[in-house]
């Protein structure tokens, strides 16, 4: 046999989530659902804050960022998965995978960064009020951005160069619903110890560098809330960052739960379900969680609707 065989002709075939031709279609139309309202939900977030003046700061620029990468991280996996729970073939061609593969690991990456910088964004507005404006620029947000992207580029094209360099013999089975590094490296008949380790040091830099931001930022935080005289006032400060913290505990729980304990030996089980929490539900909660327990989101909608109430 050739070290190359069938594999990277025709592409993979992702079996996750089968079973009964009831359970696919109840799983596709509870997916559907969640995407259109992924869809919708983080839209509407985007546009909210592009309509609104007030809502043109630091806080909402990182918000709209975070809006527009859940709805592509979504899209990367959600539309293949709806296709192949509808379809008896399931197949996805190598280009195909791959490409899967490197957007999710990009979107995913600069994520962890982008709610590091909500987080730092937090504690300034908190802990250093009086120079907010000062601190956080308009110059520091693009800066705070474009290094998330950046450095999540670079670590996505030493991981491609790798990946791509691989031969798959073992077989074009993918046991899961997308193609996820784990799934993919148990395939391949090459020594994948060089890739693994690699992924490991990038995916756990992302994560270290990004919790020791947001830890030290709400550890600030809860430090000036506590010193904060009037219940009033600390309740005040809490629901400034309280949407930012909830999301970041949800996303951070499942990636920490999936990928901590990483394994070349992909299976079916707990890991895919929290695989379907972060890749598919997540996306949906963010705009969730930050229009409806945010006020400022709240008042902008209310002054929308309004608008078009007197424009008719």
């Amino acid at each position: 046999m050739s070290s190359r065989n069938f594999t990277t002709a025709t592409g993979f075939f992702l079996m996750g989530l089968t079973g009964s031709t009831e359970t696919q279609l109840v799983l596709s139309v509870l997916f559907f659902l969640i995407y259109l309202i992924t869809v919708l939900g983080n839209l509407g977030m985007i546009l909210i804050i592009r309509l609104d003046p007030q809502l043109h700061t630091p806080m909402y620029f990182f918000l709209i960022h975070l809006s527009f990468l859940d709805l592509s991280y979504s899209s990367v996996i959600t539309p293949k998965t709806l296709q192949n729970l509808l379809t008896s073939t399931k197949s996805i061609s190598l280009q195909g995978c791959f490409t899967q593969t490197f957007f999710f690991i990009l979107l995913g990456g600069t994520e962890c960064y982008l709610l590091s910088s909500m987080a730092y964004d937090r504690y300034v507005a908190i802990c250093n009020p009086l120079h907010y404006p000062v601190i956080m620029s308009t110059r520091l947000c693009h800066t705070l951005l474009n290094g998330s992207y950046l450095i999540c580029f670079t670590e996505l094209t030493v991981i491609a160069i790798c990946l791509c360099r691989l031969d798959f013999c073992k077989s074009n089975v993918i046991q899961h619903f997308f193609c996820d590094t784990s799934p993919i490296l148990a395939l391949s008949c090459s020594d994948t110890s060089e890739v693994e380790l690699i992924i490991f040091i990038c995916a756990g830099s992302n994560l270290v560098l990004s919790l020791i931001t947001i830890s030290g930022s709400y550890l600030s935080i809860l430090s000036t809330i506590l010193k904060i005289n009037s219940t009033a006032g600390k309740k005040k400060a809490f629901s400034t960052c309280a949407s930012h913290l909830l999301g970041v505990t949800i996303f951070y729980s499942t990636m920490i739960f999936t990928y901590v304990n990483a394994k070349t030996s992909y299976s079916l089980g707990r890991d895919q379900v929290a695989s379907v929490f972060y890749t598919i539900v997540i996306p949906m909660l963010n705009p969730l969680i930050y229009s409806l327990r945010n006020r400022e989101v709240k008042s902008a909608v209310v002054k929308i609707m309004q608008k078009r109430e007197g424009c008719r």
